[in-house]
């Protein structure tokens, strides 16, 4: 783990996912995150309590190439981080959010994508900061361009 030796705290982690894309056109993702960090000592020998804390994230993603340059794709996700293993929120029900996703690719060249995405989280808690308050959901409209070389 990320956290000091001294309490002797171990960590798994394992990603497990199938890509399953039989015409070409249409592909689906499917994935499956899961970690277990080892409750922490806290005195002496004692531990936090028994077990471990646990987090995991199932995802599917969908994929249509409209043409040999162009792809549209949506997401769903969920995140389920209780106990603020890796997203630490301060909240009662820790981070338990959902998220969506639909994008839009085009390659420019064949290593250049362009891409626009649109995307909303949803939690649980209200842990996303709004403008003078904080809320449930987060909303985006982003636009990238990746260059391999």
């Amino acid at each position: 783990s990320d956290r000091p030796d001294s309490l002797k705290q171990g960590r798994f982690f394992n990603n497990f996912y199938a890509i399953i894309n039989p015409t070409g056109k249409l592909g689906v993702t499917l994935g499956f995150d899961i970690g277990a960090d080892r409750k922490p000592i806290i005195s002496g020998d004692r531990r936090a309590g028994e077990g471990s804390y646990v987090w995991y994230s199932p995802v599917v993603i969908l994929r249509y190439a409209a043409s040999p340059k162009s792809y549209v794709a949506g997401r769903v996700e969920y995140y389920d981080d209780e106990n603020g293993v890796i997203i630490s929120t301060g909240t009662p029900n820790g981070f338990k959010t959902f998220g969506y996703s639909l994008n839009y690719d085009y390659a420019i060249l064949p290593n250049a994508l362009l891409r626009i995405e649109g995307k909303v989280f949803n939690s649980k808690d209200a842990i996303f900061e709004a403008d003078n308050a904080n809320s449930r959901t987060n909303t985006s409209l982003t636009t990238s361009l990746a260059i391999s070389f």
